[in-house]
């Protein structure tokens, strides 16, 4: 009992030590004789000066509040999504695609023939498509061939007989300068090209 009493004892004064100690903390409100300057009246030059360099001076510890009124620069080169996950199941994607690309209702389905992919050639087949930029009416795509990354734009001649005839967001088209035939290959990203007839 004596134990608890003691305990309840000290506690009692560490309260009355706290509320003497914040009430001793609390800023108070102070005065001066006389102004430096009274209301209306105009700065000395000097101080004015003083002021300016002091404000021209950044030492990181004033906000900017000017730099909001900046008009925000849009960004034209390529963007890509970069939350998109890195492994795509390739069925996802494709149904994807072709939901995206529905006829408007109304209009007769013309007749088109499938789109059946084959295996490639080998020479293409070294190569694995990564993505594309789009700078003005230039497209370029990035293929990729074990350690290297190629870059193929419009007329660009790759493998050694291929030439890119035609780029678009879906497509590939190259032709054979060997044969002068073409091949079309569907673009998929982080996946080897294969031809579609």
């Amino acid at each position: 009992m004596n134990r608890q009493r003691l305990i309840l004892f000290i506690l009692v004064i560490l309260f009355g030590i706290a509320v003497l100690w914040s009430y001793s903390a609390v800023p108070r409100p102070k005065t001066i004789s006389t102004l430096t300057f009274k209301s209306g009246q105009q700065a000395k030059a000097v101080v004015i000066a003083a002021d300016k360099q002091a404000h021209d001076r950044d030492d990181g510890t004033k906000l900017k509040i000017d730099l909001l009124d900046k008009e925000p620069v849009l960004f034209n080169g390529y963007r890509r999504n970069i939350f998109k996950p890195v492994f795509a199941d390739l069925t996802k994607v494709v149904k994807q695609q072709t939901a995206a690309f529905k006829r408007p209702p109304g209009k007769q389905p013309s007749i088109v023939k499938p789109l059946i992919v084959q295996p490639v050639s080998p020479p293409l087949a070294q190569f694995t498509f990564l993505g594309f930029l789009k700078k003005g009416a230039v497209k370029t795509i990035f293929l990729a061939k074990e350690n290297d990354i190629l870059l193929v734009k419009k007329g660009d001649k790759f493998a050694g007989r291929y030439e890119a005839t035609d780029i678009s967001d879906q497509a590939l088209t190259l032709t054979v300068s060997d044969t002068g035939a073409k091949i079309v290959i569907p673009l998929i990203e982080n996946l080897p090209l294969a031809t579609a007839r």
